[in-house]
Parts: C-alpha cells; structure tokens; sequence
C-alpha cells in the first residue's frame, strides 16, 4: 500500500488520523511500532478539544490555546455579522454524492454562524426525496478529496429536485472540500466562504 509505505519512510514514532479511516490502512500501521492516535470529532468543541490535545502532545499547549481562542473569536465576529439576516436560508451541504451525505456536523454550525440553516441531519445519508422536502435554497457540494471538482451539473439533473429553490434559482454552488471538511483553521475561510454566498442569495430580489 502506497499510503503506509509513504507514511513509514518518515520514520514517526506517532501517527494521527481521524474519520473517515481506510480501514486496511489502519490496520497496516498498526502492524508497525510506533503510536496511532485515532480522531473523531463532531462539534467545533470536539475540534477544540482535539488542538489542545494535540498541543499538549506536541509541548505546545500555549499555541494550541490561542489558536482556539482565534478561532472563537473569528466564529463570533462573524456570526455578530450574519446574526440578523432574516429568514435564515435553508442550506443543504453536502460532503459526497453517492451515496450521498450530508455535509458533518460542524458544517451545519458553520452553516448557522454564517447566517443560514442546515435542513438535512449533518454527517448522516440524506436521500433525493429528504432533500426535495427540506426544500434548501441554497446547496454547497464540498466533496470529500475532491478539492473544488464536485460537479454541480449532477445536482441540477436530479430529477426529485426540480421545484427545490435551489435548483430553480440556480444557487448550487461549490466550496474546496478541505474549507468544510478539515477539522481545524480551515474552516474559518469556509465559514466565510458560506456567509459570502449567502449574502448573495439574501440580496437577491
């Protein structure tokens, strides 16, 4: 496996993954002698929670503490920003196509500081017709390892959601999967990647 070969030829005595893992990857690294710390977290707190453990294993706690009060106070502010906006648009994000799921679950407390709701339950399989119901206005494919290449063509031929709004209006738009789907500083670029698109939507007439 090419993967654990990389990873072994850099001699580490600790290996840190978090969901979702390749199984046979795992399995492979646990074979060799060094540590594997497992992750997965749900919540901005959980991702909290993961920085400071992370710095405390790595002697820089002092870091991890204001890269956690960095983010806080970046959240705040922008939900400070966005917390009028009314009625909240109804977001769809969406994480893969088939099977298809839903963005996790920290994308939907993006999706709310940014201004908008998420309609489906986060990180779980969403059917077409979950979907069609939840009426979104607007849908984000961040794509699991696709960078920005999700294909919004494949979400406007879905048949189920031709009345949704955000079919209609033409507002499926497309975020770099690691802005939503990294649990750490990146989110902050995609949360206010999520505020700017919806503060497009809520201008429209």
């Amino acid at each position: 496996m090419e993967s654990v070969h990389a990873i072994l030829q850099l001699e580490p005595t600790l290996v840190i993954g978090s969901v979702p893992y390749k199984q046979e990857t795992v399995a492979k690294l646990l074979e060799q002698p060094l540590s594997f710390l497992a992750m997965n977290p749900r919540k901005l707190a959980d991702i909290e929670d993961d920085i400071r453990l992370l710095g405390s294993i790595t002697g820089r706690t002092n870091a991890a503490d204001h890269l956690v009060r960095r983010m806080r106070s970046a959240f705040a502010s922008l939900q400070k920003r966005t917390r009028k906006r009314k009625p909240r648009a109804k977001v769809y994000c969406e994480a893969w196509p088939n099977p298809r799921i839903a963005s996790p679950p920290w994308v939907a407390e993006l999706v709310q500081i940014a201004g908008g709701e998420m309609v489906v339950p986060a990180g779980e399989k969403v059917t077409d017709e979950q979907i069609a119901d939840a009426q979104p206005d607007l849908v984000v494919l961040a794509w699991a390892a696709t960078g920005r290449k999700a294909n919004p063509k494949l979400t406007y031929n879905v048949a189920a959601w031709k009345d949704v709004p955000a079919i209609r209006n033409r507002q499926v738009h497309v975020i770099s999967d690691e802005l939503l789907n990294t649990p750490g500083p990146p989110l902050l670029e995609g949360a206010q990647a999520l505020a700017t698109i919806l503060q497009g939507i809520n201008r429209r007439p």
